[in-house]
């Protein structure tokens, strides 16, 4: 494994149980996932999916840590148009601080393979997910528009 990690917090104005839901519900999901869904029933062990809406599958991953609502981890591997794994899997953990009308939300994603081809693209697709969350959950409204297209 390579030392490689990206942090990424964000202040939302929102309750702890609506990002929890936000994080782990698929019709949540792809209101600010630029139409993509989290599939998964959130039990340690489990598979997960990000499915575009044409039904193609654009990463695998299993359910790490469930410490609902405030831990969430599992592992990313992304998808070739094949169905291919990119590289060996890496670990995403989200963890959830409520601070009065706020909740910090922090996203880790490391463990990467050495020389990992993913982990540039995450640098610019993390920021872009969450920042639409934040504007989904604070303003009704997910981001949109061409900076919106980031990958992760």
């Amino acid at each position: 494994m390579s030392k490689q990690k990206f942090v990424y917090v964000s202040y939302i104005k929102t309750t702890i149980d609506v990002l929890w839901k936000a994080l782990t519900s698929p019709e949540f999901t792809r209101k600010y996932w630029l139409g993509q869904s989290i599939v998964c029933d959130w039990k340690v062990g489990s598979p997960l999916k990000l499915v575009k809406t044409d039904g193609v599958v654009v990463n695998l991953g299993k359910v790490l840590i469930v410490e609902k609502p405030k831990v969430l981890s599992h592992t990313w591997n992304p998808q070739t148009k094949e169905g291919t794994s990119v590289e060996a899997p890496s670990r995403v953990t989200f963890h959830l601080e409520p601070d009065e009308q706020i909740v910090k939300l922090t996203v880790t994603h490391d463990e990467f393979p050495v020389n990992s081809k993913v982990f540039p693209q995450i640098n610019g697709g993390w920021p872009v997910i969450i920042s639409s969350l934040k504007s989904l959950l604070e303003t009704d409204k997910p981001l949109t528009g061409k900076s919106s297209t980031g990958t992760c």
